[in-house]
């Protein structure tokens, strides 16, 4: 069983406390599983800087290509994503049927994007403070959307037209603007969509995105739940039917974003990988 895992953004995949860190910890506990830490560049600097500046759509067909490549997963997969790494793994699902995802984990991805990078992740923050001026001056223009991956998932819920129509990534893969068929039937054909979401998330607002919930539209301050947004009410992407089926998982956890303890890990996350 395969078990592909992507990264959270200035998170590279060789990092020993990170994503290398979780495959050992994952290999350790399973014997004999094959885990497969996804890298999008050829080394671990260019993983990180992909993971800022690498237009989304690329970095999920380099995805796709990485994994039907590898005769390890031609039976089916799960997969596991971190942060911002959730949400491409799921495009990754509704794009690339094969090899099969079987159950798909989001640790912490905002599935209805963000609006706001209140703390940005790694040391960075001469890029922190660049992105925002980017998304201060245009979200939503042709060159900020083709080559800045934070504003591939900018949700702004005060300019929802705009952002149905100018998002490169995210207003496609969560059917903004019409529905793909394929993009739902791929999705509805996961064993298991488990969501985790941070009960003392810093960095991602609003946190309800990692339950795929999000501000109301219009303003920025009251937050709906998936089941009343209208994405689930119309099951643009058969999410309500997974629900109805069982097969969407809610789990919060204590702690700031992607802050999780082994134990946890073992007892909560492991059990869907067997």
């Amino acid at each position: 069983m395969g078990e592909p895992g992507g990264q959270p953004s200035g998170d590279s995949c060789c990092n020993p406390m990170s994503m290398g860190y979780i495959k050992k910890m994952v290999e350790d506990k399973i014997p004999g599983i094959y885990v497969l830490s996804l890298k999008i560049g050829n080394n671990m600097i260019q993983d990180m800087q992909n993971s800022f500046f690498m237009n989304v759509n690329d970095q999920v067909s380099a995805v796709c290509g990485q994994l039907a490549a590898d005769p390890r997963l031609r039976g089916g997969y799960n997969a596991m994503g971190f942060s911002q790494g959730a949400q491409f793994l799921r495009a990754v699902a509704q794009r690339c049927p094969s090899p099969p995802m079987l159950s798909l984990i989001s640790i912490g991805g905002q599935h209805q994007g963000v609006y706001g990078f209140p703390r940005c992740p790694g040391e960075s923050s001469h890029v922190c403070d660049w992105i925002r001026k980017m998304l201060d001056l245009g979200a939503y223009t042709q060159a900020v959307q083709e080559h800045l991956v934070q504003a591939e998932y900018w949700h702004d819920p005060l300019k929802e037209e705009e952002y149905r129509k100018n998002s490169v990534f995210l207003a496609d893969i969560n059917q903004e603007r019409g529905v793909n068929e394929t993009y739902k039937k791929n999705l509805m054909a996961l064993k298991k969509f488990v969501m985790v979401k941070f009960l003392n998330d810093t960095m991602v607002d609003p946190p309800i995105s990692e339950w795929f919930g999000f501000y109301k539209s219009g303003q920025a301050k009251e937050t709906i739940p998936l089941q009343e947004t209208s994405l689930y009410k119309e099951d643009r992407l058969g999410l309500q039917e997974m629900d109805k089926a069982g097969k969407l998982v809610f789990l919060g956890v204590a702690g700031d974003h992607l802050h999780v303890t082994e134990e946890w890990f073992d007892s909560t996350i492991l059990p869907f990988l067997q």
